[in-house]
């Protein structure tokens, strides 16, 4: 990563199967050092920063050990509860190591919806970055009645893009990135590298399904997080998550993943899209 950084207000979202291990479904610590670190480097650089997080559910399952993914919703946000404290103490941990502050905002879609609760979460991201916090964002499982909606905050994540005016929103996933076919079932897949428009091809390519049993977020809702993010004027890549320090690579424009381009639209409406 050298001196020039052509971001200035990045929004990165990780999901849960990147921040757990697959074999016991609790905090892939090694991973989440690495995470923090890219961060920071981030902030170091003078970078804006903001981490979308998932993982409040996963982690509050393997606190609990309940085995298998809950299905009702109230489990589902009894194990929020439980999971979104444990997440956000060790990010908050790991940052100071790192001499930074992370903040913690829960949002539901209600908060997305509504024109002044809205515009309320808007003034409090801008104070947390004008103080130098990292905003660590999830959707309110233990509240919220819109559980999932945002997609394993794929959705989410490009909304927290949009009201904030981020540069480049960064989703890190298990795949590399949006593929010509399943590269898990077609050997011969291409990764595509840049998308200058989502078209109907593009949206043909994309795959409702997702390769972990704790994520909810297969490629329809990264197509659907890229149109909301390149509509509002941020560019959006999709990387592999399996090695956080992509990051940095992408800032050193040597990394491999997919790069969505942005086309801000004057009449970008936040509100139609929340609304969809």
């Amino acid at each position: 990563m050298d001196n020039q950084i052509k971001y200035k207000r990045v929004v990165v979202k990780i999901g849960s199967s990147s921040i757990t291990h697959a074999q016991t479904g609790r905090q892939n610590l090694g991973k989440l050092e690495h995470l923090v670190r890219a961060l920071c480097d981030l902030r170091n650089l003078g970078a804006d920063v903001c981490l979308v997080s998932s993982g409040a559910i996963a982690v509050g399952r393997a606190a609990m050990g309940i085995k298998k993914r809950p299905t009702n919703i109230s489990m589902k946000q009894a194990c929020a509860a439980v999971g979104q404290g444990r997440l956000m103490m060790t990010y908050q941990k790991l940052f100071a190591e790192y001499n930074h502050t992370a903040g913690q905002v829960l949002i539901t879609k209600n908060t997305m919806i509504n024109p002044v609760s809205r515009e309320n979460a808007k003034n409090t991201f801008e104070e947390l970055f004008k103080l130098g916090v990292v905003p660590v964002v999830n959707e309110n499982d233990t509240v919220s009645t819109y559980e999932m909606q945002f997609g394993d905050n794929d959705t989410l994540s490009a909304l927290v893009s949009s009201l904030v005016g981020a540069d480049l929103l960064i989703l890190l996933s298990d795949i590399d990135g949006l593929y010509t076919d399943d590269p898990h079932k077609n050997p011969d897949a291409e990764l595509i590298r840049v998308v200058d428009s989502i078209d109907e091809r593009i949206n043909g390519m994309a795959k409702k399904t997702t390769g972990s049993n704790v994520g909810t977020g297969g490629m329809i809702t990264k197509l659907t997080a890229a149109k909301i993010a390149t509509s509002s004027g941020t560019d959006m890549i999709i990387a592999n998550g399996a090695d956080v320090r992509v990051i940095s690579d992408i800032f050193a424009d040597d990394y491999r993943g997919t790069l969505f381009i942005a086309h801000k639209k004057n009449d970008f409406n936040l509100a139609e899209y929340i609304l969809e």
